[in-house]
């Protein structure tokens, strides 16, 4: 497509790294987007090079930015946020240089008590496609828990709690011992598909089970092993396919991911 013909102005911002077009659309309803000095509409095509776009007062550049898109291995103690007044340091403060004057966005956040794989992109679609919830993109983590937790609640997480009117709840939970099934154990193997902010630290708790660590340590069947602590990697075109490969089973397996070292 030429820089000539319309585009969607969600598209539009997603492809100058702005936000997602999920995100996007919302900033469109709320009126914080405007193309020519005119409040924008849902639906609404623009000219790239010739229509005037502003979000919140602030232009925004017409030259879309490469698409990059990276695996960070976050540590504890970092905020997924572009700013934050609280925080000195965010995951984007501290990528490295070369990348320091593209705007990524995290497809799919860990919270500052959580550590593990995290996808920064500057490809609008592709956050897109890894945040909406008609794609399954299954997330793997490691959660040790400071009281061992019994095999016969394992149910209660496939089921899930209702907790303010949603309801919580994993895909795929397996106790994790050193060698076959147990009855009980602090380290447990937690797959799911989707994803609410701190759910699965929520879940547990709300069980009576406190969360000591938690590991995001696979997304598809890519995973952050390999990753440095703190290291981002640039991934190639099949890197990122594998992210939307569902694993080829999740059969319960006495191996836990390896613990990273911080």
């Amino acid at each position: 497509m030429s820089e000539a013909e319309p585009i969607r102005l969600q598209k539009y911002l997603a492809d100058a790294g702005v936000c997602s077009r999920r995100a996007a659309e919302a900033l469109i309803y709320q009126g914080e987007v405007w193309v020519n000095s005119k409040v924008a509409t849902l639906g609404q095509k623009i000219t790239p090079g010739e229509d005037k776009v502003t979000v919140s007062g602030k232009p925004i550049r017409v030259a879309a930015q490469p698409r990059i898109t990276l695996a960070m291995h976050k540590p504890r103690g970092l905020i997924c946020s572009n700013d934050d007044p609280h925080h000195a340091e965010t995951i984007f403060t501290v990528l490295p240089r070369e990348f320091a004057r593209f705007r990524f966005f995290c497809a799919g956040r860990l919270d500052k008590d959580s550590e593990g794989l995290l996808i920064l992109t500057t490809d609008g679609d592709l956050a897109h496609r890894l945040m909406h919830p008609s794609n399954i993109v299954v997330k793997r983590y490691y959660v040790q828990l400071k009281e061992p937790f019994p095999r016969t609640k394992v149910p209660l997480l496939l089921k899930g709690i209702v907790i303010e009117g949603e309801r919580l709840k994993v895909e795929h939970a397996n106790l994790v011992g050193d060698g076959g099934p147990v009855a009980e154990a602090t380290q447990i193997d937690v797959h799911m598909h989707h994803g609410k902010k701190r759910e699965i630290r929520q879940l547990f708790t709300t069980l009576g089970y406190d969360v000591k660590r938690l590991k995001r340590y696979q997304i598809g069947s890519f995973p952050v092993r390999g990753i440095p602590l703190h290291a981002v990697k640039v991934l190639s075109p099949k890197e990122i396919e594998m992210l939307f490969r569902v694993p080829p089973s999740t059969r319960p397996t006495a191996r836990k991911p390896a613990p990273s070292h911080d």
